[in-house]
């Protein structure tokens, strides 16, 4: 058997590339006499923007730290040993970099032995053991504290918690055991289930304290001086730290069918991660720890070497990393300053945007449309979310008034426009309109202005074609709802000159939106693949499949909703529309359902009825519906779409619409939700074999989403 220091050097040697965490042992008297204390601090060197993460060098400095303290406290020259991190900074968990390189199982077991050999030590130690919460704690960072004997927590801590089920694992390293073991199993549920596949969900320091996570709270100023004179009080007996008795009955159960529920009803039993975590914490009831490390080794490394991880890790590296350096951006020294926005249509769509360019920018922004009401509307809508805010405690007082002092409307566009520098139109989706709309700004704007459009189908180039300057024209395509949906396609029209690019791409990072460049191609990205993706489901519907066989294929995705709801979320008349625009491009592959025109015709909002609080197909609709008699199943059904969507990036990547097929992925992520666990798309399309029963070869390279060869 390797001991653990052989275990992490064999470790290390696949991953050179490690940041690598010191563990660095200071001693001190703590107060009140109660005696001399070893600290460790968790520590890469860096600043809070690159935050301390545990690959098996740092394991290992970690493990060395513990030699010591062991010794001590064996001696008795300790009376007990503490584990913060940096400024802002506990630790972040496991480095994933790292985790992308293992190719055999059992080296990804040695992964989640070395975790568990190393952090165990803490709970074994002589003496009593402390986690001092200090700043940001994920994953691994969260679990080396639940080893701990205590833990406190900075009540300014911005963000904890277990994420790993988001990315397509477990918490390997202790997290599923001790967990529910500490706080009960529903609250594990909740931190270890329900938050992850909620988007990632973050705890602050308050919630820790409350969830029973740590025994103790205190302001981030004085922190750790803080936790040091509790830690003396409970070393001398005067705290006694009092936890409750934990429900091991069928409230137990109970809570593992509830995160059962959570799963199926986020991703319906298409990726593994979420049901593993749950098998742990179910046979963590009985308390046998070292049953639920060795489970949670087991699954890790199976986890390891699955598709699913990958494309979590593949999903995580496009939002963090690609999202900020987009593809194909010019040069950023080229934008402009914007000093003023104006906005053109004062509708719903506009006075989201206008909001958000007030908050982001907090510049000038000042709405037109063609009356005074809907102007009135639009700035009323501004100035009543302002006040959510501020009745939150989101912004104060000041900022609310210097917010709605900035906002106003006017319907004179020469009035409102001839000082702005970036001017937005968001009016009805007719070309006829927009160019009309174009040419009346263009009149009266700034020979510098930039004229964006937030168009989701039409040509830029159609649109700026009648302008003197139309090299001043960009897409910018957002996302409903606009302040939470992070995609921003930005369109380059045929003539868009760098300098109005720029500008489009440095307005996007202050709006702190993903911004992708995109080609000037019918719908650009998302509308384009969910309208083939669903046109092709309405033509398996209009050939006679019936609508919840068709409905159900789709499921094992884990798609964000299904593509009749998302269909009453874009509203069937926009989703006609947009398909129509298709049809006029490519009229052999996207269809305009007669189905859906008359449900539009009839003035229905969807294809379902809510009446019992559950969907169910409108009597109406049905009545409605003329279907064929080629009826598909469940996976027929399935592989139609997916070989559907893998012709259309494959035409899409062939047409230069993005960079890459990365792009696609990061536009399918932010802008219409598709899961982490699908890598967007094309790592899925790989690894079901559609890609190359489709297009003759996948979208990736091996390794780029899967296991490296």
């Amino acid at each position: 058997m390797s001991t653990t220091a052989e275990l992490l050097k064999g470790a290390a040697e696949l991953f050179p590339d490690e940041v690598v965490t010191s563990a660095h042992v200071r001693h001190l008297d703590l107060p009140f006499g109660a005696g001399r204390f070893a600290l460790i601090t968790l520590d890469n060197g860096f600043d809070h923007t690159k935050p301390t993460t545990f690959g098996p060098g740092s394991l290992a400095n970690l493990n060395a730290a513990i030699d010591q303290v062991e010794k001590e406290a064996a001696e008795g020259t300790i009376v007990g040993a503490g584990v913060t991190g940096k400024p802002f900074i506990f630790a972040v968990g496991a480095d994933l970099k790292g985790v992308e390189l293992l190719k055999k199982h059992e080296d990804a077991l040695a992964i989640g032995k070395g975790g568990h050999e190393v952090f165990k030590r803490l709970a074994a130690l002589a003496v009593p053991t402390f986690a001092y919460y200090n700043g940001a704690a994920m994953g691994g960072g969260v679990e080396v504290g639940l080893h701990c004997t205590y833990r406190t927590v900075s009540k300014a801590l911005p963000a904890f918690s277990l994420p790993e089920v988001f990315l397509g694992l477990v918490p390997g390293w202790g997290g599923c055991t001790l967990l529910p073991n500490l706080i009960g199993a529903e609250n594990a549920v909740t931190v270890i289930i329900e938050n992850s596949l909620n988007q990632n969900r973050q705890l602050k320091g308050k919630q820790v304290f409350d969830l029973g996570i740590a025994d103790a709270i205190f302001e981030g100023a004085d922190f750790l001086e803080q936790s040091l004179i509790w830690t003396a009080n409970v070393l001398k007996g005067d705290i006694k730290v009092e936890r409750p008795e934990i429900d091991r009955g069928e409230a137990w159960d109970q809570a593992v069918a509830k995160g059962r529920f959570i799963a199926d009803s986020k991703v319906h039993g298409a990726a593994p991660a979420a049901y593993r975590a749950l098998d742990i914490i179910e046979a963590a009831k009985d308390g046998d720890l070292q049953a639920g490390y060795d489970a949670e080794d087991k699954a890790l490394a199976d986890l390891i070497m699955g598709g699913e991880l990958r494309s979590g890790i593949y999903a995580f590296n496009l939002v963090q990393k690609r999202a900020k350096r987009p593809a194909g951006a010019p040069d950023k020294s080229l934008a402009r300053p914007v000093t003023k926005v104006g906005v053109v249509g004062a509708g719903l769509m506009a006075s989201q945007l206008a909001l958000l360019f007030l908050r982001r920018l907090e510049v000038p922004v000042v709405l037109t449309d063609i009356d005074q009401e809907r102007v009135d509307k639009g700035v009323g809508y501004v100035h009543a979310e302002i006040d959510k805010l501020l009745a939150k405690s989101r912004i104060n007082q000041d900022k609310a008034n210097r917010l709605k002092g900035l906002v106003s409307g006017v319907l004179d566009k020469a009035e409102g426009f001839s000082d702005a520098d970036f001017i937005i139109e968001a009016v009805f989706e007719e070309i006829g309109v927009k160019q009309q709309v174009f040419a009346e700004v263009e009149a009266v704007a700034p020979a510098h202005a930039i004229l964006a459009t937030n168009t989701s189908s039409l040509s830029v180039s159609e649109m700026a074609s009648k302008l003197k300057h139309p090299e001043r024209v960009v897409g910018f395509h957002f996302f409903n709802p606009v302040a939470i949906l992070p995609l921003l396609e930005i369109v380059r029209g045929e003539q868009t000159d760098d300098a109005a690019l720029a500008t489009a791409f440095g307005v996007a990072k202050k709006l702190k939106k993903t911004a992708v460049l995109v080609k000037d191609a019918p719908a650009f990205v998302v509308n384009r693949i969910l309208t083939r993706f669903m046109g092709e489901i309405q033509n398996v519907i209009d050939e006679g499949t019936p609508v919840e066989v068709a409905e159900k294929a789709v499921e094992p995705l884990g798609l964000p909703m299904s593509p009749l709801v998302l269909l009453e979320l874009v509203g069937p008349a926009i989703g006609l529309h947009v398909s129509e625009t298709l049809n006029r491009s490519f009229p052999e592959r996207f269809t305009v359902s007669p189905n859906l025109a008359a449900v539009v015709k009839a003035g229905k909002r969807g294809f379902y009825v809510y009446d019992s609080g559950k969907p169910e197909l409108d009597p109406e609709v049905v009545a409605l519906l003329k279907q064929g008699d080629s009826v598909l199943t469940e996976e027929q059904t399935r592989d139609r779409v997916l070989d559907a969507v893998a012709q259309e990036i494959g035409l899409m990547l062939q047409e230069g619409v993005v960079a890459e097929a990365q792009d696609i992925d990061l536009c399918l992520i932010t802008g219409a939700g598709w899961p982490f666990h699908l890598g967007g798309i094309t790592p899925y399309l790989d690894r079901e074999g559609v890609s190359e029963r489709v297009n003759g070869k996948k979208f990736l390279a091996q390794g780029v989403a899967s296991v490296p060869a």
